[in-house]
């Protein structure tokens, strides 16, 4: 059987080491962006062959969680853990070590673990508390991501600059094995309880409302990443903000990331879809006061604090629903999320692509994202229904 908290107000200390770990291994994903001028020089290639690197990241996260999900079933979820950890960790360190090639490949297979890890430690930590606390453990293991974004990525790309492109991942290397160590010591040897079984995976997979939540996932991600993905360059051509403050206005953007996740995670346990709506229709309005004003700091700035908190309300809404509708087989189910918010964030670079392309102003991305995120509020709407029919009989 599971293990399960005991009633009380903090979170069982394995939520926590889960969320460093997500920590570790997602300031990789933000850290190659900061650096790829200079590994575009340090290994010879274009600056568009060392933007593949990222796309081969992206890629392996897209592909990896799901059949990870399905190989591991069996395995104690302390095992499969601390696995996907050791791979991730020896995939970076050799790709540091090798040429272009070699690092393109291991970008893929660091994908590959990333999601993997990601899958399995959603679904770890719903096991570790009661099922009144699911959205509020997800969301804090999330929250790692946001401390990444704010402070792993640009904190890489400074050691980065200061010794070689190298150092920031080598330092991701560390804290990643740090974590694999903590879990391997600090996190039960978890089984699902209820006899895992692949059949009853692909069946739950079946359910039309879960892919409801899946495209919900995807669209309301790309709904926010793509403004977060063009603000510097919003600050910088339309709002002329002077260069020294934009870290500081990025960095907004994931202090309110982590507020949105804690707020979200207290919401969504009982009230998911005020949650969802909430962040929806908060990216929608705020996407547009940002194309609208872009050209005014003193809108702006707060603008990205508040884009922040909108965008992540949701996530531990929709890690909610997804294992609310498939608690009797999570794991593909938390694997393919992870899928789904990475293809959303993959969704951008193509979307706003065909919008500057054709000539229109870089606030165009905002306008898109307001469109993205007005999409997913019927697919709320649907999803709330539905769960009220369900209720009701």
């Amino acid at each position: 059987m599971e293990t399960v908290e005991t009633p009380r107000r903090a979170l069982p200390t394995g939520v926590y080491l889960l969320s460093f770990s997500l920590f570790a291994m997602g300031s990789a994903e933000f850290l190659m962006a900061g650096v790829l001028p200079l590994v575009a020089v340090d290994l010879g290639v274009p600056l568009s062959a060392a933007g593949a690197l990222i796309t081969a990241f992206a890629l392996g996260v897209v592909l990896g969680g799901p059949p990870f999900a399905v190989l591991s079933l069996h395995w104690p979820r302390r095992t499969a853990l601390v696995t996907t950890q050791v791979v991730f960790a020896v995939a970076v360190a050799v790709g540091l070590v090798g040429d272009y090639p070699v690092l393109l490949v291991t970008r893929f297979v660091a994908g590959l673990a990333y999601a993997g890890f990601f899958a399995v430690a959603a679904v770890t930590a719903i096991g570790l508390v009661t099922p009144d606390r699911t959205a509020r453990a997800s969301g804090a293991v999330v929250s790692g991501l946001s401390v990444a974004m704010v402070a792993g990525g640009p904190a890489g790309t400074v050691l980065s600059h200061v010794t070689a492109w190298t150092g920031g991942f080598w330092g991701v290397v560390a804290l990643t094995a740090a974590g694999a160590v903590a879990c391997a010591v600090g996190l039960p040897a978890m089984r699902s309880g209820v006899r895992p079984s692949v059949a009853r995976e692909l069946v739950v997979m079946r359910r039309p409302r879960l892919w409801n939540v899946f495209a919900m996932t995807m669209l309301s991600t790309a709904a926010y990443m793509i403004s977060v993905n063009y603000l510097a360059a919003i600050l910088a051509e339309v709002t002329r903000l002077p260069e020294v403050w934009v870290p500081a206005v990025l960095a907004l953007f994931g202090v309110g990331a982590f507020a949105g996740l804690a707020v979200g995670g207290r919401i969504s346990d009982r009230r998911p879809h005020r949650a969802l709506v909430a962040g929806g229709a908060g990216i929608a309005v705020l996407s547009v006061v940002l194309a609208v004003f872009a050209d005014r700091a003193v809108v702006v700035v707060p603008v990205a604090f508040l884009l922040g908190i909108t965008a992540f309300v949701l996530n531990p809404a929709l890690y909610g629903r997804v294992f609310a509708l498939a608690a009797d087989a999570p794991t593909l189910a938390g694997a393919t999320t992870v899928s789904a918010f990475q293809l959303g964030i993959s969704l951008t670079p193509v979307l706003a692509a065909a919008a500057l392309t054709s000539g229109a102003p870089v606030t165009a991305v905002s306008w898109i994202g307001a469109g993205l995120a007005v999409l997913t509020l019927p697919l709320i709407a649907l999803d709330r229904r539905r769960s009220a029919r369900s209720d009701a009989g």
